[in-house]
């Protein structure tokens, strides 16, 4: 089956020995986040470092990590994370898909992995039950905004700030 040209079979969880290519994907959006905001993040820096990576991936169930693979290449990558609100007195009980990070390369960006990848996080978390799939876009990033816009998402809440 394909989403938006690519074969779903492209897209599988990732393993140990894509690390080194997420490393570098992981970068890629660092450096975006730098550029909008370099008072709030490290140049250079990456949002996982190897131990907390295994560790993510170690734990499938409750942090699932999906790639999309092109002939063994990671071309792009999905972050999610199972997030449960149980017995609060004001919300109701659910159970959330968060999207940590998705990212495709920036080489490659265009031919619709993003979207394929979006829709196979909605799909898995369809499937485990979630009643809603959310994330967090930075301010600034138009690119990102207007993709998970198109993707079907709409402003849940606003966080907002006061630079001191």
């Amino acid at each position: 089956m394909h989403i938006f040209g690519i074969h779903r079979q492209m897209i599988r969880p990732a393993r140990k020995s894509d690390t080194a290519r997420i490393f570098e994907l992981l970068h890629q959006v660092a450096e975006i986040h730098y550029g909008l905001r370099p008072d709030v993040f490290r140049a250079g820096a990456a949002k996982y470092d190897a131990e907390a990576l295994a560790a993510l991936l170690e734990q499938p169930a409750r942090t699932p990590v999906f790639v999309c693979d092109e002939g063994g290449l990671v071309t792009g990558y999905v972050f999610c994370r199972i997030e449960e609100v149980r017995g609060d007195g004001l919300m109701k009980d659910v159970k959330t898909l968060y999207i940590d990070d998705l990212c495709v390369d920036e080489a490659l960006r265009g031919r619709h992995i993003g979207s394929a990848l979006y829709s196979f996080a909605a799909d898995y978390a369809r499937k485990a039950g979630c009643y809603n799939l959310t994330l967090n876009v930075w301010e600034g990033n138009s690119a990102a905004l207007q993709f998970y816009v198109h993707c079907g998402m709409r402003v849940r809440k606003t966080c907002m700030e006061q630079i001191l």
